[in-house]
């Protein structure tokens, strides 16, 4: 049987963006069957595998870990490198389809032996890194109990953090990472000659202009309580040094952790975007789109892996900690079941820090693979 270091490693070395993970599909599909546990693959779009492990009569729940890698030229030099260009698991993934198929053969062997207590739901969805794959594991039916084994009544998931110790584990109640909805904004005036800007109506101006104005709308507009984060991330108009362009392209991201911060921060960037570019004489349209929801821990969940996992290590290394702004599509999950998303410390002993997420040079800590086995198992058996 293959060491649990051995297929991480396999899977860093072979990384697959968002639905493309077929390979990786192929691993897992091969592991579960080897430890005798039953699933069902092609979900989600062709990816996704749903694995049901029998138990006791107690609750059932589900556990998830997402596959896919992200366009990133890898700088690590370890010699399980990603082998695609252009590609690497720089989140994490590998480490988390890794814990949660070391955790399909423990709990296969429990199931064998008559001692699980409760049936078991393994999650291996693709697509976390933009493609909402939770939603279309959902829409497939993976909690629901349409595709095998009984419907579930809660999901836990975890996510490596270099930014917490190894052996540490986090969370909170309530929410913990905030909905990510993008928008693109097309400004539109007269393009002319940048010597007579007189004859022009200079998008470039109002662009300035509007990115100036929208900081305020998170200071003034915005509850400071509730928070929230409004970053414009890209600009383009123009082609040369002497000529005022027709238009300017902007796109950027809103993060916010409550829903009454989300409508302000729109409704206060809609009408900063259209004033102000109307003040300069130009035209705005804006287009939003839709991100993932807010991931938020429902308390029982959350009060439920506190207890279990602090029994299972201990009251020091299982700590709260404080909303973040990223995104995650594990929110899906939490709107149709009371569901926890936890950290899993991955910062080596000794070291102040590590690479970040998303970062050419992040590795998942490979010491860190029995712990998350073992916080899931604790959820398991609590």
């Amino acid at each position: 049987m293959n060491t649990l270091i051995d297929i991480r490693h396999d899977l860093h070395r072979h990384p697959e963006l968002a639905y493309e993970e077929t390979r990786t599909s192929e691993v897992v599909q091969r592991e579960l069957a080897a430890a005798g546990v039953a699933f069902v693959g092609g979900l989600a779009g062709g990816t996704g595998v749903l694995a049901h492990i029998p138990g006791g009569d107690g609750s059932p729940l589900a556990l998830r870990a997402d596959m896919d890698a992200l366009p990133i030229v890898e700088q690590t030099g370890l010699p399980y490198a990603s082998e695609t260009e252009g590609r690497m698991h720089a989140c994490g993934h590998d480490g988390h389809t890794t814990i949660l198929i070391g955790v399909a053969r423990e709990l296969a062997k429990a199931s064998q032996a008559g001692t699980l207590g409760r049936p078991v739901t393994l999650v291996f969805q693709p697509a976390e890194e933009g493609g909402a794959g939770a939603k279309r594991m959902l829409d497939d039916g993976c909690l629901d109990g349409s595709i095998i084994g009984p419907a579930v009544e809660r999901i836990f998931g975890l996510h490596g953090w270099p930014a917490l110790a190894l052996g540490v584990l986090a969370s909170r109640p309530g929410p913990i990472l905030a909905c990510a909805d993008g928008f693109e904004i097309r400004i539109t005036g007269r393009g002319g000659h940048a010597a007579m800007p007189h004859l022009c109506v200079d998008p470039i101006a109002a662009a300035a202009a509007v990115i100036q104005s929208a900081q305020h709308i998170v200071s003034r507009r915005v509850d400071p309580i509730m928070g929230g984060v409004l970053s414009i991330t890209r600009i383009e108009g123009g082609t040369t040094h002497n000529i005022i362009p027709e238009s300017v392209y902007l796109q950027g991201t809103t993060r916010f952790l409550d829903p009454e911060a989300g409508i302000a921060l729109h409704e206060g960037f809609d009408k900063i975007v259209s004033g102000v570019a109307a003040a300069h004489g130009c035209a705005a349209e804006i287009d939003w789109h839709d991100g993932y929801p807010i991931t938020y821990n429902a308390p029982e969940a959350y009060d439920y892996w506190d207890t279990v996992t602090a029994e299972a290590f201990s009251r020091e290394q299982v700590q709260t900690m404080g909303p973040v702004m990223g995104g995650e599509d594990f929110s899906y999950y939490g709107e149709q079941i009371p569901a926890c998303f936890f950290a899993l410390g991955l910062c080596p002993a000794g070291e102040d820090s590590m690479p970040g997420l998303h970062h050419p040079s992040f590795d998942f800590n490979d010491e860190a693979i029995p712990l998350g086995i073992k916080a899931f198992l604790a959820i398991v058996n609590g």
